[in-house]
């Protein structure tokens, strides 16, 4: 038995699969995000820890004859938190969470004073990541940089929870902007530019590799016979490539979720910083990937709904599927946007609407307005030298057909769909978990079973085609109208 442990955003998910790799169980628990500025986005450390005690405890209650054979668990979670532990390892402040844009100043005084953030790094300086949100508490709370003793990302204080060790893997730490992608080891001149050492720093293993083991008295509060190895686990979105196994060079695979990603393996790190492309390690050895991003895939819907008072859900299956472009224009950038924009100050829209626009217009609008996004996304990976084929297709927005048959005929691609969908980062998190309670990843990341495929469709591939040029022109004038 293996267990994989997703620390999301707006949830923790705990899955439990047997050594055949089929579900067995889940459980998941809420979280909440606090916003206390415009622009800012934080959650408390302890939060995460809450929530994977009550999803371990729900599955030691669900399946007590289950528990005693966990071999192995997986981590995966949200990257670029900045998690700030003092010398007694508890948060020093809130943490500090992707989609932050408090630190853009700090992002233009880093890439002008570094360059190596760009070659090294492998990525622009985006209020994002890591390092300038560090930055800014340097300049900003110097009290609590002071006492500053660990950085650590989300999922890897969980894990400290669970083992006691200061871990993190390839994947995730990519994502700071603190490491040497192309040698997948810290870089002493990106943590100077910082005010930071390596002693800030934790340990780094692969993604497959063991980090440690699960403390004698969890083992004992589920009712586990002997203590599981801890793998390195990775990043969210490099987690869901290890489940729905898009870990072999060329394969790609879109998330919907609260963000958006376009994400495709590579042999080698192939940085292209000029369109907002991001570039990390793989969580699988010696193996990289791209990425474009947006900042409000679902997250976009979801905002909609609550401000219609509707189900997500209910909005899309009232669409039926879609006979045209929506008459309407959206442009998803509710807290900013970065590929290919790396823009944080710019906000979302509707253009077009009239007397006679309803709510599934503006639904459909919405649907279309991320799908151009991720279009974004493709055109600044072939800028980078990339194609893609085919996609599968992960996260919450995967359930919806009719956004997936508007994404495929986006695109311009198949789209698959694996079973279970929404379990893309926690499958990936529990075959990392079997991979290093195996010692090997052959045979491990395989692609899971497919519901279906969702094809382009002939008679809308041209005409989202045109829509995309005329969808494409908003985002320079409104940038020229100061918005």
């Amino acid at each position: 038995m293996y267990i994989g442990l997703d620390i999301g955003t707006s949830s923790v998910k705990a899955i439990i699969i047997d050594d055949e790799q089929r579900l067995v169980g889940s459980a998941s628990a809420d979280l909440t995000v606090e916003r206390p500025h415009p622009g800012w986005s934080e959650q408390d450390p302890e939060s995460w820890w809450t929530a994977c005690e009550t999803v371990l405890d729900a599955l030691h209650e669900r399946l007590p004859g289950e528990l005693p054979g966990v071999r192995g668990i997986g981590l995966s979670g949200h990257m670029h938190g900045a998690t700030l532990l003092g010398a007694d390892d508890r948060p020093l402040r809130p943490c500090i969470l992707w989609n932050d844009g408090r630190s853009a100043q700090q992002c233009a005084d880093l890439e002008a004073g570094e360059p190596k953030f760009l070659s090294l790094g492998g990525n622009r300086v985006m209020p994002g990541f890591t390092a300038p949100k560090l930055q800014w508490v340097r300049e900003t709370e110097p009290d609590v940089f002071e006492k500053l003793a660990k950085v650590l990302l989300p999922k890897d204080y969980v894990r400290l929870k669970l083992t006691g060790d200061h871990v993190s893997d390839m994947s995730d730490s990519a994502g700071t902007l603190w490491m040497d992608v192309a040698a997948r080891d810290w870089s002493e001149d990106l943590l100077h530019a910082t005010g930071l050492t390596r002693a800030h720093m934790p340990r780094l293993v692969e993604g497959s590799e063991v980090s440690g083991r699960l403390r004698s008295e969890l083992c004992k509060r589920w009712g586990m016979e002997s203590a599981p190895v801890v793998a390195g686990g990775g990043g969210d979105n490099a987690a869901s490539a290890c489940g729905v196994g898009a870990v072999t060079p060329g394969s790609a695979f879109v998330s919907l979720g609260t963000s958006g990603v376009l994400f495709v393996t590579n042999d080698r790190f192939s940085p292209n910083v000029e369109s907002a492309v991001h570039a990390f390690c793989h969580a699988v050895p010696e193996t990289w990937h791209q990425m474009g991003v947006i900042l409000s895939a679902t997250d976009s819907l979801n905002w909609l709904a609550r401000t219609l008072g509707k189900d997500p859900a209910a909005l899309t299956s009232a669409l039926g599927a879609v006979s045209r472009p929506s008459e309407v224009i959206f442009l998803p950038y509710l807290g900013g946007e970065r590929t290919p924009h790396n823009d944080v100050a710019v906000r979302a829209g509707f253009f077009g609407m009239s007397h006679g626009t309803d709510q599934d217009e503006v639904t459909h609008a919405v649907l279309d307005g991320v799908a151009f996004a991720l279009k974004d996304c493709l055109v600044a990976l072939g800028t980078a030298g990339t194609t893609i084929e085919r996609v599968l297709a992960v996260g919450g927005g995967s359930r919806s057909d009719v956004w997936l048959e508007i994404i495929a005929s986006v695109l311009a691609v198949p789209v698959d769909v694996p079973e279970d969908g929404d379990f893309g980062a926690s499958l990936g998190a529990a075959r990392l978990g079997q991979a290093a309670a195996l010692g090997t990843t052959d045979g491990v990341f395989s692609p899971p079973p497919l519901a279906k495929t969702i094809h382009p469709r002939a008679d809308l591939t041209a005409s989202y085609a045109d829509a995309y040029v005329r969808w494409r022109t908003l985002y320079p004038a409104l940038k020229q109208a100061g918005f």
